[in-house]
């Protein structure tokens, strides 16, 4: 009798997650999509990671061991991972466990080692990796928004928000990244406009930030909030995070442009989406300033100051094309495919949405077939995005 794992049984499976809230969500929303059992690895870095990483190939050197869960046999059959900390943790994983043939390694986003070390990869636009058998190229990051799940977190949203007048606009705030900086003028920007949308529909707004949420531009953001609202500001671990509750209460959804998974998060819904533009100069897509957030002190621009942003744009210009993202093209994308606007421009868009994003299926095919050639999908299942946005507006009649 044969034993094939993901034919027979599914493969022994481990979710190598770290301090990234996205990379992990990621990693999380293959593997409950895949429905297999798997077993989760917190995992700990020390500071010198880098040098380890880039240096010592297939290592643990990176790794607090002392504050990391264990690794060590039984080895698994599948290793889910995602970030540049994670690469040699997993590679010396296969290792260990015998090799290639013996562990299959998928990894999210874009890997810094050679793409061969890895059986799939699946990948997004900003990361313009080539055209290879072993990579998956996707339109946005995978998430965990279903239509089930916002289904369960309706009647929490009753209870959370039913003193609130709708139609609810919610805010989803991320932070500094790249070319973006999430200041004290952004916050101020961003409330100004989700008030102005929420008053002119006489509704309310729903915000939460993130984990990389500057505390001066929630500060800035709750000052200049001018119609009734709920705030939520983002704590580590906290089992009563109302972000899903959010998503399932918006009416309509603002989302600053740093992030492309809340982004792919909100699209998810099926309801509008505006895209908050954190960039300024050139090409910025950010609504106009009213004069009073305009009137910034000195002292104030100078502690706002970056340097990421200089040093984002001389790498995207001059750096190796490896090395560098650009999140624009997610952006254009989704605008141009009119599951988004930016924010400032009117909904509904000028063409009409193509349907909701297949990312995570074709991710869930890609992962089986490393294990049965011959997998076939199902039938695709509808997600928020269409029947189930209808199922949502149903909830709240």
């Amino acid at each position: 009798m044969s034993d094939r794992p993901g034919i027979d049984r599914p493969p022994r499976t481990w979710l190598m997650l770290g301090h990234k809230v996205g990379d992990n969500g990621q990693i999380l929303a293959l593997a409950e999509a895949l429905g297999w059992p798997y077993e989760i690895k917190h995992l700990v870095y020390r500071k010198t990671e880098l040098l380890t990483n880039l240096l010592a190939g297939p290592t643990l050197k990176g790794l607090v061991r002392e504050r990391s869960s264990p690794l060590e046999p039984p080895w698994p059959e599948l290793v889910i991972s995602a970030g540049r900390r994670n690469e040699p943790l997993v590679r010396w994983i296969q290792r260990e466990a015998g090799g290639p043939g013996k562990v299959r390694l998928v990894h999210v986003g874009r890997p810094w080692a050679r793409h061969e070390c890895f059986d799939l990869i699946v990948t997004t636009p900003q990361y313009r990796l080539p055209r290879k058998p072993n990579i998956l190229h996707n339109e946005a990051p995978l998430h965990r928004v279903t239509a089930q799940r916002l289904a369960q977190a309706a009647e929490g949203a009753r209870r959370r928000f039913g003193h609130l007048p709708r139609p609810h606009v919610a805010v989803i705030m991320g932070g500094n990244a790249g070319p973006y900086s999430f200041d004290r003028e952004n916050g101020a920007l961003l409330a100004f406009c989700a008030s102005r949308m929420a008053r002119e529909l006489g509704g309310s707004v729903l915000a939460t930030s993130s984990a990389r949420t500057p505390a001066k531009a929630i500060d800035a953001f709750e000052a200049e909030l001018s119609v009734p609202a709920f705030l939520y500001r983002f704590q580590r671990g906290d089992p009563d995070n109302p972000y899903f509750e959010i998503l399932a209460s918006a009416d309509r959804l603002i989302v600053t442009c740093d992030s492309m998974s809340m982004l792919a998060e909100a699209i998810a819904t099926g309801k509008p989406v505006f895209i908050f533009d954190l960039a300024r100069g050139p090409g910025s897509h950010r609504p106009p300033l009213p004069s009073h957030i305009a009137r910034r002190s000195l002292l104030e621009r100078i502690l706002d100051f970056r340097l990421q942003p200089i040093v984002y744009r001389l790498g995207m210009r001059f750096g190796p094309e490896r090395l560098t993202r650009d999140v624009g093209i997610i952006h254009r994308q989704q605008v141009a495919a009119g599951r988004a606007v930016w924010l400032g421009d009117p909904w509904p868009p000028p063409v009409r949405p193509p349907g909701p994003l297949r990312d995570l299926e074709r991710a869930v095919a890609a992962v089986k077939r490393l294990f049965d050639p011959d997998y076939v999908p199902p039938e695709s299942v509808p997600q928020a995005g269409s029947l189930g946005s209808e199922l949502i507006a149903r909830l709240f009649q």
